[in-house]
């Protein structure tokens, strides 16, 4: 079944005195994939929760089309629900979970099981125990069963949050492919901002309870809304600059940015926003490193200020020892609103 596009308005959950969702407006497009992305405790899952029918909501509506899914039960919402852990069925082999999702919603396709198993590449896989696939196959299997009755919509809540990093990396490009290719609009709710730009068409940010920003990756990257966003997105420092002709001026020197618009602003600067360079113009002494897995986070001093920044693992210099750094463009991003970014 297809969805539609699903408007969520003004969608308001209380747990007696505490408000988890606080009047949120979300639209996702028919085929769109979503990422809703904050910190944790922020109401990112209660917000799933409450579109799937598994939290009451005490305000708002979730439409499709005309149709309010709210007066729906759960099994009649045409969703399809992907949690942390998979939830598979122990005892059951990769065709039998699979095919689950098929009875319950008394589906007779034969070819189904094999037709999905191959869209999440696990070809072969159907006679395998669930209890002997490793964490990243078993939520292979658990988005194939989700996916089986061709839900309108699916929901994702931290799907690959189990996973060590490098295997996280991975299944998100695979699972941003495998989206894609079965067309289905999804919600993906994340903490990892890395991982909901890999997966979505669009980024929501949520923080307390509300969405607070809505755009691409890119404009929710080098555009956030204000400056709590801006620092849940990596930026440690922010400052006061001029930006005439695209170059941004402030205190750190001058760094070209075509894409920021004339004016006074403030600019939030990533780690990588300052790189060691021995032919950089600014000119500091280390005073703590932190070795990461392609690159070494340096606490520099400067003059006036302490600044994070970056250096390759081979050249990266020891605490006490002088540094040279260079203005990267890449790390910058331009905090505040703007008007081509949908903000609620």
């Amino acid at each position: 079944m297809r969805i539609g596009n699903l408007a969520i308005r003004k969608l308001t959950v209380r747990f007696g005195s505490l408000t988890a969702v606080d009047d949120v407006d979300l639209d996702i497009g028919n085929g769109e994939v979503v990422a809703l992305l904050g910190p944790s405790g922020c109401g990112k899952s209660t917000l799933l929760r409450a579109v799937a029918g598994l939290e009451p909501q005490a305000e708002g509506t979730v439409r499709r089309g005309d149709e309010d899914l709210a007066r729906m039960p759960v099994h009649k919402r045409g969703v399809g629900l992907v949690f942390q852990d998979g939830q598979l069925f122990p005892h059951r082999d990769v065709a039998g979970n699979i095919r689950f999702g098929l009875r319950m919603h008394k589906i007779n396709d034969p070819g189904r099981v094999d037709e999905l198993l191959d869209l999440v590449g696990l070809s072969g896989y159907q006679r395998r125990k669930v209890t002997e696939l490793s964490g990243g196959e078993q939520q292979r299997v658990a988005l194939a069963r989700a996916l089986a009755p061709r839900p309108g919509l699916l929901l994702l809540d931290e799907p690959l949050s189990a996973l060590d990093r490098a295997l996280r990396e991975q299944l998100a490009l695979d699972l941003a492919r495998m989206l894609r290719k079965a067309g289905t609009s999804a919600l993906v709710v994340t903490h990892d901002h890395d991982e909901a730009f890999t997966l979505a068409d669009r980024v929501a940010l949520m923080r307390e309870g509300r969405i607070v920003q809505t755009g691409t990756a890119e404009e929710v990257w080098r555009h956030p809304i204000d400056e709590p966003t801006a620092t849940f997105l990596g930026c440690g420092l922010i400052l006061d600059a001029r930006i005439i002709g695209g170059t941004a001026r402030f205190d750190l020197g001058d760094v070209h940015l075509p894409w920021a618009p004339e004016g006074t602003h403030k600019i939030g600067l990533r780690p990588h926003a300052l790189v060691a360079d021995p032919d950089g113009p600014l000119q500091g002494e280390v005073s703590g490193r932190v070795h990461r897995r392609d690159h070494v986070r340096l606490l520099v001093k400067l003059e006036h200020r302490e600044v994070d920044a970056v250096a390759t693992i081979a050249d990266a210099p020891e605490p006490g020892h002088p540094v040279r750094l260079r203005l990267d463009p890449d790390g910058f991003a331009l905090v505040g609103p703007r008007e081509r970014l949908s903000v609620f």
